[in-house]
């Protein structure tokens, strides 16, 4: 007997990757998304890769009917994984009210219907921002590392969230819960049929770097080049994301299957951590592609350094980041490249 998961978000970036793994892995899966920041096509897709077309539905997780109406139309949720977010750091600083409503009563409206409807298991999207800027003593950071008040609302919308979760259990709530704290997602499916598909300028570094590449945006700008790094520029633990779909997997099933804890924490990321710079020279050295790139000043709210110890998932999920850097960002290309071949961008 199949198990079914609802995947919220499941045409995002993140979302639609690991619907793709959950297919492959034998799950059913029911795709929740407002298409605010997706688009219906990335369905296509999923069905190219995997055979399959899952269960679509266009909603507003805010609205708790509209919420409850999925979950009397898929009586059979075992679990949930809860990707549907808003997810721009900079204009959660503009609009705060936004990201709190919008990332705060979604959650709240999943975890009040789960045990009315036996639903077990919630995986939540978490992020390395509720560790801010570590300490160099505690690089590279555990799941135990003290959390930093945030520097923006959508981090600290990450860090309520995962407190709501944990006083929901703590109160006798008949559920459980994994918590994935994620470092820097990166890449697209070999296939080149999903990827990241940012609306306007990207926030994101590798999305940036592709359509400069490519000649959508004329330069890269590198945000400072004079922290403590070897050279100079910000360090991130980038994770492929096709990795990071997979842990998803280990998640649901460990939630799903095994006696565990009801609620348990994991970073997500690859244990090691790669400058801008470094980025911007393994594209180059991967495609064959110069990118037209310059030194800008700092910008506000950036983190100098951090990376994961991802040693407790490794150990505990059974499950590893190892697909080589210049691989990923290849494949973070080949889907620019099908962009533009399909006259998307």
């Amino acid at each position: 007997m199949k198990q079914t998961i609802l995947v919220t978000g499941g045409t995002g970036f993140i979302g639609s990757h690991t619907t793709v793994e959950l297919i492959e892995a034998g799950y059913e899966v029911v795709v929740v998304d407002d298409l605010s920041n997706s688009k219906m096509e990335v369905l296509d897709g999923i069905e190219k890769i995997t055979g399959v077309r899952p269960a679509f539905e266009k909603v507003d997780l805010r609205d708790k009917t509209a919420t409850e109406n999925v979950f009397k139309k898929y009586p059979k949720i075992e679990g949930i994984i809860h990707f549907a977010a808003s997810k721009a750091v900079g204009e959660s600083v503009e609009k705060p009210l936004l990201y709190y409503r919008n990332n705060i009563v979604s959650l709240i409206n999943l975890l009040e219907l789960m045990p009315q409807y036996s639903v077990k298991g919630i995986i939540f999207s978490s992020s390395c921002t509720v560790y801010g800027q570590p300490k160099p003593e505690n690089l590279p950071v555990t799941e135990d590392a003290p959390h930093q008040k945030a520097t923006s609302p959508y981090g600290n919308t990450k860090e309520i969230n995962e407190q709501i979760i944990c006083d929901y259990i703590h109160s006798g709530a008949d559920i459980k819960s994994i918590v994935l704290r994620y470092f820097n997602p990166i890449g697209a499916h070999p296939s080149a049929l999903i990827g990241e598909l940012p609306n306007g300028v990207p926030a994101n570094l590798i999305p940036f770097v592709t359509q400069t590449a490519i000649g959508i945006r004329k330069q890269l700008t590198i945000f400072g080049n004079d922290y403590d790094t070897p050279d100079g520029t910000c360090i991130r633990d980038f994770i492929y994301v096709v990795d990071l779909a997979k842990a998803h997997v280990a998640a649901m099933r460990r939630v799903l299957d095994e006696d565990t804890d009801k609620i348990e924490y994991f970073n997500i990321g690859t244990g090691h951590g790669n400058t801008t710079k470094e980025i911007v020279d393994t594209f180059e050295e991967a495609t064959g592609v110069k990118l037209n790139w310059k030194f800008g000043p700092r910008r506000e709210g950036d983190i100098e350094k951090i990376w994961g110890d991802c040693t407790k998932a490794n150990k505990v999920l059974g499950w590893k980041a190892d697909t080589p850097l210049k691989d990923v960002l290849a494949s973070a290309w080949k889907w620019q490249v099908k962009l533009r071949e399909d006259g998307v961008m």
